[in-house]
């Protein structure tokens, strides 16, 4: 199992500059790729898009980002214009006949002299180290969402104990249920003084209550709670396991009324506030 909640981060460097990859995913219905990429990768959005479809689903954050506390920004001459600041220079020092020592230290002291070396385009062997640390942050992403399923895996077997545990305590309240049935109704003949024929009486008596027989019920419950944990160890299991919860659900509702009795449907409310908590993090599951 495995959750779609995911975050790593890589870095690597070119031509002295370091960067770093950065993941992060959230839950989403589908898969859901957001790229953020600096001008020197541009032109690679689709090759890393493609790498990104093992994630399978969820929304996906995706971003390249230079470090600018880490990198070593190469700088170069800029000769025509180191060329005309120094001619200039000579021009002034000629024209004010004055004496200049080191003109050329003055020019390279220039700022606008010099310029930040730019790659302009990925050669093969660096867009490979680049897929090596994408795919090395994937990874991480995977490893992950492998630990968050866990967690969410254990909390899962947890609350469909529990909801199994309130179901088997159902059968110790529908003995108890019938008699309260039965005594409701003579009640309700003593009350109108009403004579009543016990034969015809325990007829009735036998239908009413197999209108609110909950066996069918209950295995049908446990069946879909049997399933619900088979299917917990499949691969990519997040959607099925809704369509089980979902079934879990009816049943549950389908026994409450049905019920007719207090402590029965006190444990059903009960088992739906655990099949809640259920509901809520399967959304989180790939």
């Amino acid at each position: 199992m495995k959750s779609m909640t995911g975050f790593a981060k890589t870095q690597f460097e070119i031509d002295n500059r370091t960067y770093s990859v950065e993941i992060k995913t959230l839950n989403s219905k589908q898969l859901d790729i957001n790229t953020k990429l600096p001008t020197l990768f541009r032109d690679k959005d689709l090759e890393i898009r493609s790498l990104l479809n093992v994630l399978t689903r969820g929304k996906v954050e995706f971003l390249i980002a230079e470090d600018s506390d880490k990198s070593k920004n190469v700088s170069v001459l800029n000769f025509d214009v180191a060329k005309t600041h120094y001619a200039e220079c000579l021009k002034l020092q000629q024209m004010l006949d004055v004496k200049a020592n080191d003109l050329l230290s003055v020019v390279l002291s220039q700022s606008d002299v010099w310029e930040v070396a730019e790659t302009k385009e990925l050669a093969e062997e660096v867009w490979q180290t680049i897929v090596d640390n994408i795919n090395s942050a994937i990874a991480l992403v995977d490893e992950f969402r492998l630990h968050e399923g866990e967690i969410l895996k254990k909390d899962f077997i947890h609350r469909i104990n529990l909801i199994e545990d309130k179901l088997d305590k159902v059968s110790v309240y529908e003995n108890e249920r019938i008699s309260i049935v039965k005594e409701r109704i003579r009640k309700y003949f003593a009350d109108f003084d009403l004579s009543v024929d016990e034969n015809r009486f325990e007829q009735e008596l036998i239908y009413y209550i197999e209108k609110f027989d909950v066996t069918e019920e209950k295995v049908r419950l446990r069946k879909h709670i049997d399933y619900f944990r088979e299917t917990l160890n499949d691969k990519e299991n997040g959607k099925k396991l809704g369509f089980v919860v979902q079934e879990i659900g009816r049943e549950i509702n389908t026994l409450g009324s049905k019920a007719n009795h207090a402590d029965i449907q006190r444990i059903v409310v009960e088992m739906k506030d655990e099949l809640e908590k259920i509901k809520e993090q399967l959304g989180n599951i790939l």
